[in-house]
């Protein structure tokens, strides 16, 4: 039976809900705080669909090579502790979960989800024939500056994952542009793909809009939601009252600002940034996917820019650009890649992810009877949007969903 759903967000999450329910035979309202749609979070992140590179950031060993990082001044990440009680607490939760067979676990959790994204963008892009966003199916390849986190890395490597182990001079044939690039070998895996974030945010609200079954509400915050009885009655944006039967929370770092009682929401903004490289005729940019394991920066081809994205900032609510941290991104990115692109022309962004203490985001029922989150899935949420979307509708349509649940529905509060 056909519901009458409400969504709080229109970044990548909660547009992929949406058309994930509309495509089910659902009717949506999406309200969104900014005047369009993928304007924050999901407006340049990395760009690349990593889906078996998925392992959480809380590993065993973290802790400690944190100490190291934090030390540094061209560190990939940097926290600036605040008196904040919501940091601390993400953060204790953080340092809970940084153990060998937690990390296990929940990479299994995340590595089931990106299979369903994966499948699920495909059937979209077959099915729908949804396209128009820069999308490639180019392969991934991490590459390593040391032996020792090589060896490491391919100790790892599995058929399950299809992945294979390259020497430097293997790497630099699969991918010229890396011929300079001062790496010891990498792990190439064929069947990783990129796309343009924004763009598929812009497709997707264009398709929702075309389909006769999405309302729009943009430049509209939520200041409060209405409940009783452990039901949600409605939500307000200012003066206006909006009755919903069915609400579903996918507005990012900034869900918890609603303070629901009863509903604790282990998330907090993992600051990164990116630069958006023009691509001229006369540049080198690689074509394939690089992750550069040892400085933790991504470089990813989209159309005509290459999208460099790094760094962890964990800093507070601040999405203001810092120009240290992008000029140490900028210089990084110049020694490995000088002939990529036209640096001078970058595009310079920063965006807050969305991430729980695990790294696993929240998908599915909360503690009350008809609010739904979606949530949580960090600098993973390009990834895993077209899966936790359909998994989404799947359980509001009160469907069995496509893939096992476990650490993946919400934690009671």
């Amino acid at each position: 039976m056909a519901k009458r759903v409400c969504i709080i967000g229109g970044g990548v999450i909660g547009l992929a809900s949406a058309y994930a329910l509309v495509r089910a035979g659902h009717e949506v309202t999406l309200i969104e705080a900014r005047d369009s749609v993928g304007s924050e979070t999901s407006f340049a992140n990395g760009g690349q669909l990593s889906y078996r590179y998925v392992a959480p950031l809380a590993d065993a060993g973290v802790p400690l090579q944190a100490i190291g990082w934090l030390l540094r001044g061209d560190s990939p990440l940097r926290l600036r502790p605040r008196l904040d009680l919501q940091q601390w607490r993400w953060m204790a939760a953080f340092l809970g979960a940084c153990r060998g067979s937690v990390n296990k676990s929940n990479a299994a959790h995340l590595l089931r989800l990106a299979s369903l994204s994966q499948d699920t963008l495909q059937r979209w892009r077959e099915d729908d024939h949804l396209d128009g966003f820069d999308w490639r199916r180019n392969g991934k390849l991490v590459t390593f500056r040391h032996s020792a986190t090589f060896e490491q890395a391919r100790s790892k490597v599995t058929d399950i994952l299809q992945q294979q182990v390259l020497s430097a001079v293997d790497c630099a044939r699969l991918e010229p542009a890396l011929a300079d690039g001062g790496f010891v070998g990498g792990i190439y895996t064929p069947n990783e793909e990129v796309a343009d974030c924004h763009a598929f945010c812009r497709r997707l609200a264009e398709r929702l809009e075309a389909s006769g079954r999405c309302r729009f509400l943009l430049g509209r915050r939520v200041t409060a939601i209405r409940h009783a009885n452990g039901v949600v009655r409605a939500v307000e944006l200012g003066d206006e009252v909006l009755p919903v039967e069915q609400l579903v929370l996918a507005a990012g770092h900034r869900s918890a600002e609603l303070g629901l009682p009863g509903l604790a929401l282990p998330l907090y903004p993992l600051k990164g940034y990116s630069l958006s490289v023009p691509i001229g005729p006369q540049h080198r940019a690689p074509s394939v996917s690089i992750t550069d394991y040892d400085r933790k920066i991504v470089y990813a081809r989209i159309g005509e820019q290459l999208r460099v994205a790094a760094m962890v900032d964990i800093v507070g609510f601040d999405a203001r650009l810092e120009p240290k941290r992008l000029a140490l991104m900028k210089r990084q990115a110049l020694e490995t890649f000088p002939l990529a692109g036209d640096y001078a022309h970058a595009v310079e962004w920063a965006g807050m992810r969305p991430a729980t203490p695990t790294g696993v985001p929240l998908i599915g029922a909360s503690v009350y009877s008809n609010l739904w989150l979606n949530l949580g899935h960090g600098a993973l949420g390009f990834t895993l949007a077209s899966g936790s979307g359909q998994l989404l509708a799947e359980l509001i349509g009160q469907q069995v969903p496509s893939i096992d649940m476990q650490g993946l529905a919400p934690r009671a509060a």
